[in-house]
């Protein structure tokens, strides 16, 4: 996403690199280009200034300031378009952008769709934001091979496929590449550029880092699970296993034992409750006694391939400590020795799915991956339960730390921690309405105790997409989605539905009140967080509602909370529009 600061970066680079010799009979011929240019695109409202002025002179720009809304300007010259978050849609007329002197150009954060651009005539052009928008498919080989004046590129947040275009490679001046959050597959390039920051996180790039991109941070490589190598983990050859039939008996006797033998082990150990306990009201049981008679095949699906495999009775073995019972089921801690912790949830709410729809599913959610997420990392399926296992993180739940250390000593979460936990939250949430667009609640079940923290408070969202996994009427009973109005109302769920729970989350956040309708199957307004937090607004509103930690930019994430729990589902933002305005807000 391009920001204020970048653009007067690159501003700066045009003193330095460009000769302009403005002349006041261009902007005439630069305003049809951009009239033409306008008249490709929809929903063009915030270009209506974009106009030939009747009887007068066309003037786009007074020295630095353009007189033409989006224009950049410098030394009263047009040097870039700057269309960001206008929500403009449509075509993007490349021949008519050709026609302008342009050093700089953004769409970013708009509603264009389709295929990229062809772009490759602006040769003058020395950055390229096309940021957050719909754009899709494979690029063309050759789209950069024009540009050779580029030195920032930014595609990040779309749907592009197919490789990485190999003319990005031979942009000489190329300074700065962001491409994570599409879908790009294949092997990165040997880019030879000195100098070369870039981001490839979160794509399906496979094999080997080149050694030119090593010293990048890891974090631009997060989230394409077969990239190996430096600063990665190294490569190693890939172990096949055989494939083994599976006797649903023996699977089913599998997961019990495994439940019973961690059972034991914890009762033999100090319960050391890291995550908070659900808030759910489900008490803890004991597993049923196994059927001795039936012997375990303790096999596991691995979803994640970045993970060194283990076994189910690695499991058995391992240090256990019970971390709760939730809305599904209960959770379990395994350490095991020389590796991670991870945790062994059982479910026992998922009885109607068949194994290969169940496969399909947790294979699906395996090649997910974004620094927000809670990764799945294997499952192990019977016909009576479920388990699923993922990584352990160490901080414990959201809910545990904004309810469970008032009076501990512990100290609480300071305003900036708070708004950097949100803004994860929404980019998690973000990635998943990117990569599940087919679910009508790619999550579904968003509550505080579903956010964990790891050890730098950074958040990780959990339970998410497993409505389609669920049965109708457990869902029903015990997701966070059927709290919502719509579904009190016998309205149904949509994809508006998870920003009712991230406005709640909010609220949550900001308040420090848990909210009641989580806790009970409420059915009306009264039970409801953000009702109680409409019903006190009035002059002295924020120091009503407002927890005592809060501070900085406050108000206005309150007011975006308010917005995200429109009781209106049509009046209600959409997940996109919350995303961008939780973003936009200051640290």
């Amino acid at each position: 996403m391009a920001s204020s600061h970048t653009h007067r970066y690159f501003i700066a680079l045009l003193l330095l690199s460009a000769a302009f010799s403005p002349t006041s009979s261009d902007d005439a011929k630069f305003a049809k280009s951009l009239i033409q240019f306008k008249q490709s695109l929809t929903n063009a409202a915030a270009l209506d200034a974009w106009r030939d002025p009747a009887g007068g002179v066309t003037r786009l720009c007074s020295r630095n300031t353009p007189l033409w809304s989006g224009c950049l300007c410098l030394h009263g010259s047009l040097v870039g378009l700057r269309l960001e978050g206008m929500g403009l849609g449509g075509a993007i007329d490349a021949e008519a952008l050709a026609e302008l002197p342009l050093y700089t150009f953004s769409v970013a954060r708009n509603n264009f769709t389709g295929p990229m651009p062809d772009l490759g005539r602006l040769t003058r052009l020395r950055s390229l934001y096309l940021s957050d928008n719909g754009f899709r498919g494979e690029i063309r080989g050759d789209a950069f091979a024009g540009m050779r004046s580029v030195r920032k590129v930014v595609l990040a947040g779309n749907y592009f496929t197919g490789r990485i275009p190999a003319s990005l490679v031979e942009l000489p001046r190329l300074v700065d590449l962001r491409l994570q959050d599409n879908m790009f597959g294949g092997r990165l390039p040997e880019f030879r550029q000195a100098n070369l920051t870039a981001n490839f996180s979160n794509n399906r790039l496979r094999g080997s880092i080149p050694a030119a991109l090593s010293g990048l941070n890891a974090t631009s490589f997060y989230g394409n699970l077969e990239l190996c190598g430096t600063p990665l983990a190294p490569c190693r050859i890939k172990k096949h296993f055989p494939k083994m039939p599976f006797i649903a008996a023996a699977l089913a006797g599998a997961a019990l034992s495994a439940f019973i033998t961690l059972t034991i082990v914890h009762r033999r150990r100090p319960k050391h409750l890291k995550y908070s306990k659900s808030m759910d009201g489900f008490p803890m049981e004991d597993p049923k006694p196994p059927n001795k008679k039936k012997k375990a095949d303790q096999r596991l699906c691995f979803v994640n391939h970045n993970i060194e495999r283990f076994e189910l009775d690695d499991l058995l073995r391992a240090s256990a400590q019970v971390l709760g019972s939730g809305s599904f089921g209960s959770s379990y801690k395994a350490a095991l020795p020389g590796r991670h912790s991870y945790v062994v949830r059982r479910f026992r709410k998922m009885n109607n799915l068949s194994r290969e729809d169940f496969s399909s599913h947790m294979a699906r959610l395996g090649r997910l991956s974004h620094p927000n997420l809670v990764p799945l990392v294997a499952f192990h399926y019977t016909k009576d339960e479920k388990l699923l296992i993922t990584k352990f993180i160490e901080n414990g739940s959201l809910a545990s730390h904004l309810h469970g250390n008032r009076g501990s000593g512990r100290p609480g979460l300071d305003w900036a921690t708070r708004l950097r936990i949100i803004k994860g939250v929404a980019r998690g949430l973000a990635y998943l309405y990117r990569e599940l667009p087919t679910l009508s609640l790619p999550h579904g079940h968003l509550k505080s105790s579903n956010v964990l923290l790891d050890s730098n408070y950074q958040p990780l969202v959990a339970d998410y997409a497993l409505a389609p996994v669920m049965d109708k009427g457990n869902a029903e009973q015990l997701m966070a989605a059927y709290k919502s109005p719509e579904s009190a109302q016998s309205e149904g769920v949509t994809r508006k539905t998870d920003v009712w729970s991230l406005g709640i989350l909010i609220l949550e956040v900001l308040t420090g009140q848990f909210p009641a309708s989580y806790l009970k199957q409420g059915r009306g307004p009264s039970s409801d967080l953000a009702t109680w937090v409409g019903s006190v607004v009035g002059e002295e509103w924020a120091a009503e509602v407002l927890d005592r930690d809060m501070g900085g930019s406050a108000v206005e994430l309150l007011k975006i909370g308010m917005s995200c729990c429109e009781w209106d589902v049509e009046r209600r933002w959409d997940m996109r529009e919350a995303v961008e305005r939780i973003q936009e807000l200051e640290e």
